[in-house]
């Protein structure tokens, strides 16, 4: 629905003080804190605080809350987001004060670089070591996107995004994506990486495989990267995405076909040793998703699985309900 007369106003009222342009800038170019804007733009947190609100009352700015922090980010949705983006394309590249802004936001994406750097040096045995057992990950990234066309992806949600690769990988064809994981390290690491691939379509937040926080029918593409190894119950993680999948959305899950490698379980936290394509069609039928294609990666010793599957164009009411309850066995 467009926007009134005064909602135009409110917007342009709101966008019209340096600061807060100054402010729409910075939050265009990448999710930032609080205190990492008092940081860049060198005044009190109250103020800051202040003209934020304002921004955020009137559309132009979304507010994401992350725990204990707060993150906040230029809106793309809507008429307001189309209204904060052409104010934002109307600021100058080099005015000094945006070009110093520009330099300070810099300073605090290399720190969030180093700081993944160092996580991931801290974990890198582990990884290394579970990479070596399987395809390489380009072969599972090329198959990824043959059996998922960026050009066909609007809007794409990563469940479990982790290190946030595969939004960098389809960040430069898709409107706009989202990731998703429970592990506020891991979301350090992917916002680090979305910095460095410039990826400013994309954005990832702390949330819950089993209770996504995004709306009904929301995206039209869902990944889930070797995510479902590690999950209890992973019908309930398939039929959540369905939930949030658009009538005609499209559902890829790549993961280890069937192994025996205890080893995984337990020093990596498995849960499951692969995935049965038996037990991921069900999970699908009880979604309501229609599996559509399966694709093997042969690796030594583990083998990588990639399953498609789509919703219809239009879903029964059952893929809208209220999740089910977690009642299944445990894995073995």
């Amino acid at each position: 629905m467009a926007m009134t007369l005064d909602q135009v106003l409110s917007g342009l009222r709101a966008a019209g003080e340096e600061t807060r342009l100054r402010l729409l800038a910075l939050c265009g170019r990448g999710e930032l804190t609080v205190t990492e804007l008092v940081s860049i733009l060198g005044l009190s947190q109250p103020r800051v605080s202040r003209h934020l609100k304002v921004l955020c009352d009137s559309g132009l700015l979304e507010r994401v809350r992350e725990g204990a922090w707060v993150f906040y980010r230029l809106s793309h949705r809507g008429e307001a987001g189309a209204l904060a983006q052409a104010v934002t394309d109307l600021l100058p590249d080099d005015d000094p004060a945006l070009a110093r802004d520009r330099e300070r936001q810099g300073e605090i994406a290399r720190a969030r670089a180093e700081a993944a750097q160092a996580y991931f040096r801290a974990n890198a045995a582990q990884w290394d070591a579970l990479r070596r057992l399987h395809v390489d990950d380009a072969a599972v990234e090329q198959g990824l996107l043959e059996m998922l066309p960026p050009q066909s992806v609007t809007d794409l949600l990563d469940v479990g995004t982790g290190t946030g690769r595969v939004l960098t990988l389809y960040a430069p064809s898709i409107r706009e994506g989202l990731g998703v994981d429970l592990s506020r390290e891991m979301l350090a690491v992917a916002r680090a990486n979305l910095d460095a691939a410039d990826a400013q379509n994309c954005r990832v937040r702390h949330g819950d495989m089993y209770a996504l926080p995004c709306a009904d029918r929301s995206h039209d593409a869902i990944t889930l990267h070797q995510v479902l190894h590690f999950s209890e119950y992973p019908a309930s993680v398939v039929r959540d995405c369905a939930r949030v999948l658009r009538p005609g959305g499209r559902l890829v899950i790549v993961d280890l076909a069937p192994h025996e490698l205890e080893d995984l379980r337990e020093h990596h936290q498995h849960r499951r040793l692969g995935l049965r394509s038996e037990e991921v069609t069900e999970w699908c039928d009880d979604a309501g998703l229609i599996l559509e294609q399966t694709r093997d990666l042969p690796g030594t010793p583990l083998t990588v699985r990639l399953w498609l599957a789509r919703k219809p164009a239009t879903d029964a009411p059952s893929s809208e309900s209220t999740p089910i309850p977690r009642t299944e066995e445990p894995a073995a």
